[in-house]
């Protein structure tokens, strides 16, 4: 037992291979109470699928972590997609920078908070910045605190190289409020499909935190 030389023992979430891993993962992450058995096998089960999929989660604790709170009967999101588009068109620049031509992005996302669908559009440098700024619009009229919340690096892996531009991406998102940073993880065919869902698990992510902190402060 490496507890008892002084280690700590730590376990991957590659590893959770059964319901007592899941359970003392869950726990390293802070969770005061161990999952009930029936949540933990769901919680396995969907872990499973999702790795199944290109996502992984030892370098995403917080995707992770959500994992957690959504296999939890009583958790609610504080937001839940519906839907995105995104354009990417070439425009030519000003007559004063003759044949200059520049990229632009657009990005349409609907969103459901509570009963309530807010549809955005927005543009921006690229479109993961796109996606970023349209659901940031959507979410900061109810959530005006994760204005504090900004992504501070985006790495993209190609999973089947041997397929090329088929293949399965996955994309990892750090993000930080400025106290603290985490990591999510999306993964899909669709390289713009994969970032949508690693962002809004950092704002997600960013949301709860938040929650969790005015908990404590309040106690």
């Amino acid at each position: 037992d490496p507890a008892q030389v002084g280690n700590q023992r730590r376990v991957l979430v590659s590893e959770l291979s059964g319901k007592a891993n899941i359970i003392y993962r869950a726990k390293e992450l802070g969770f005061d109470l161990p999952l009930r058995g029936k949540e933990a096998q769901k919680l396995l089960e969907q872990v499973k699928l999702l790795e199944s999929r290109g996502f992984q989660y030892d370098h995403a604790e917080a995707s992770f972590e959500l994992l957690v709170h959504r296999a939890k009967p009583d958790y609610q999101p504080p937001f839940e997609l519906v839907d995105f588009m995104v354009v990417v068109e070439k425009r030519r620049r000003p007559p004063t920078k003759r044949n200059l031509e520049e990229m632009l992005s657009e990005a349409m996302v609907k969103v459901k908070v509570g009963t309530e669908i807010m549809h955005t559009v927005a543009e921006g440098n690229g479109p993961v910045n796109a996606l970023d700024q349209a659901l940031r619009k959507a979410l900061l009229q109810l959530y005006p605190s994760l204005a504090q919340v900004r992504l501070v690096d985006y790495k993209v892996r190609i999973l089947e190289e041997s397929i090329g531009t088929e293949s399965q991406v996955r994309v990892l998102i750090e993000s930080s409020d400025g106290v603290k940073e985490w990591r999510t993880v999306g993964s899909s065919t669709n390289i713009i499909e994969a970032s949508w869902l690693a962002l809004a698990d950092s704002l997600e992510y960013g949301l709860l935190r938040q929650k969790v902190l005015r908990n404590t402060s309040t106690k």
